[in-house]
């Protein structure tokens, strides 16, 4: 059956792949799940609940709460009911809650466990539009979930008929949800999608889609974020049951206990399994060591498309054999699938995986485009490392003359919510929309992604610096977490480093380096040394006037609760430059340098 609206998924995985486990969870150290049937009755119970308390078409309902097969509940529930879903990510600050609570018009709101909704009822409690609070664990004095799923089973005869008629009545260019972009460069837009953004999207990344109902996948980036949204549609348009990580410290340890065959991620959890990886490699010694970087770089020759030669093709298995099967060990034997999207995977790291026997399939897209534009996917030239891939067959590319990527389809945006003005500056009179990234169309067509055009700043003598590209490269070092390039309008680049703490400690241990706490440890001038040697061999690939020529450590780790990263985990900009003013100011000597942290590279 043709897609056109989100809730037909519903049917369409209870056709196809009847009575088969759709969604599952861990409850009591064990994994359950809820069949597509039950699936579907409780989406149902809630779209009638709704109704039964006055609910109308285009009405929102906002959802709070991390990845569990309730969300799904939720989304299908509303949706069909002919209202309107806001998925809100759960780490906003409490002004940030407020803000877009307040500007999505929301009637409900459903939170997902006790310690968001003690957070979250105080704020909902001073919003006169929001009439009901759910929660969707156990809170004592909340009302549960299953009060609106119990009052819809009452009034099952009264709606039923009813539902089937919205249903019928909902077109495929109607608004079906509001996701709120993660503000890295002000307050949060209000991107209006479609069922036909969403559906198309969907549609588009399934056919490119290798897994089955055969197979089993994980979800733990949010639900809240559009890309982890489609991933879970294709997933149910493929009949693939998805199982819901515990948390987010848990994520490679429910890989390994349920051996899954795929899950969508981005670059930052490749980078950490590769640090730990590699963390355990530089305490090899002996012939051990030596088959392993042996392994290592020849991982880092491969060839994603299959144009290795036979020579090389019998070494990776030998490869596979002493070295690549134990990586596997440790997430899972099953996987054939690991989409990576959010932000740019290092090209070395996408060879080395994927030699390893862990295929990457990087992809690209915004929130404003539901959010895929193009993708790798598992055919033959379906594939090429360090591009995004090729662009959904429906969807129109092109470059400006500035590099900008432009882009037409029926994933694009209805526009802003509440704010014409803000449409207009990113879809020209044409109907292009203006992604704000930089990037070049390959042969083949397929898209590389340079940076991003507002990131991209110039320094006194004239030369432009691309951040990000020089941001990636740097993260190849074992030491470094995050990096944040600056130097706007200053004579050379500079770099404001978190370091990643956990293989800095065990690095410190091994060399025998003690320190009270995380200061003293970057202000150690053995670390300083070592990071500077890391950087010294990264800046030889860069062009003179890139290359870095001061750095800082900082002691604090970047993340989206501390503010430094957005909840898709990109870098904040002018939130890290405000932070660290004084660090930069320093750099430029624009204030007296701290004399702990002699850190100029030669």
């Amino acid at each position: 059956m043709k897609l056109t609206r989100i809730f037909d998924i519903l049917e369409h995985y209870s056709t196809e792949f009847p009575n088969k486990p759709a969604l599952g969870y861990k409850s009591n150290k064990e994994w359950k799940t809820f069949s597509i049937n039950e699936y579907v009755n409780y989406a149902n119970l809630l779209s009638y609940g709704l109704l039964e308390l006055g609910l109308k078409s285009g009405d929102k309902i906002a959802t709070i709460t991390g990845n569990r097969p309730e969300w799904n509940f939720f989304d299908m529930g509303v949706m069909q009911a002919g209202m309107v879903h806001v998925p809100i990510y759960t780490t906003l600050s409490d002004n940030d809650f407020k803000y877009v609570l307040e500007h999505c018009d929301a009637k409900i709101l459903v939170i997902g466990d006790k310690l968001l909704y003690n957070k979250l009822k105080p704020i909902a409690d001073k919003i006169p539009a929001i009439e009901q609070v759910y929660s969707i664990s156990e809170v004592e004095g909340a009302n549960s979930w299953k009060v609106l799923s119990e009052l819809g089973k009452k009034n099952e005869e009264k709606h039923k008929a009813k539902l089937v008629e919205i249903k019928e009545n909902i077109k495929e260019d109607d608004l079906a949800s509001i996701i709120y972009t993660s503000g890295t460069t002000g307050l949060s837009k209000g991107v209006m999608l479609s069922h036909k953004n969403l559906t198309s999207n969907a549609s588009n990344a399934a056919k490119r889609q290798h897994l089955t109902e055969k197979h089993k996948v994980i979800s733990f980036l949010p639900l809240s974020h559009v890309y982890e949204r489609i991933a879970n549609y294709q997933f149910q348009i493929k009949g693939a049951t998805i199982y819901y990580a515990e948390n987010v410290g848990k994520v490679v340890v429910n890989i390994n206990e349920l051996q899954v065959h795929g899950f969508a991620t981005v670059p930052r959890l490749l980078e950490a399994v590769y640090d730990k990886i590699m963390q355990k490699a530089y305490k090899l010694t002996g012939i051990k060591k030596t088959i392993f970087f042996w392994a290592l770089s020849l991982a880092e020759q491969y060839d994603a498309d299959d144009n290795n030669s036979a020579i090389y093709n019998a070494k990776l298995k030998v490869a596979d054999k002493l070295v690549f099967t134990k990586w596997r060990d440790a997430l899972s034997q099953n996987l054939t699938f690991i989409g990576s999207g959010g932000s740019a995977l290092h090209e070395r790291l996408g060879r080395i995986f994927c030699a390893a026997g862990m295929p990457i399939y990087e992809g690209y897209g915004l929130t404003e485009t539901s959010p895929i534009i193009s993708v790798n996917y598992q055919k033959k030239g379906g594939r090429r490392i360090g591009s995004v891939g090729t662009p959904f067959d429906d969807i129109e590319l092109k470059v400006a003359e500035d590099g900008e990527l432009l882009c037409k389809g029926p994933n694009l945006m209805l526009g802003y919510y509440k704010d014409e003005e803000k449409t207009k500056e990113v879809i020209d009179p044409e109907g292009w929309f203006h992604t704000g990234d930089i990037a070049r169309l390959e042969e083949g067509n397929f898209v590389r992604i340079t940076d991003r055009k507002k990131e991209i700043f110039k320094m006194s003598n004239g030369k432009y610096i691309a951040p990000q590209v020089i941001e990636n490269l740097f993260k190849q070092s074992q030491f470094i977490g995050q990096v944040m390039i600056v130097g706007e309008n200053e004579k050379f680049a500079s770099a404001i480093i978190s370091p990643n703490f956990e293989v800095l400690k065990e690095w410190a241990k091994t060399n025998k380096i003690t320190f009270k706490n995380i200061k003293e440890l970057i202000e150690n001038s053995t670390v300083i040394e070592a990071v500077q040697r890391d950087i010294k061999k990264m800046n030889a690939s860069l062009a003179s006037f890139e290359q870095i020529k001061k750095f800082k450590l900082v002691a604090d780790e970047w993340t989206p609760f501390s503010g430094e990263l957005s909840p898709t985990l990109k870098l904040k900009r002018k939130v890290i430059v405000n932070k660290y003013k004084s660090l930069i100011d320093s750099i430029y000597q624009k204030i007296n340098p701290s004399p702990n942290l002699k850190t100029e590279t030669k």
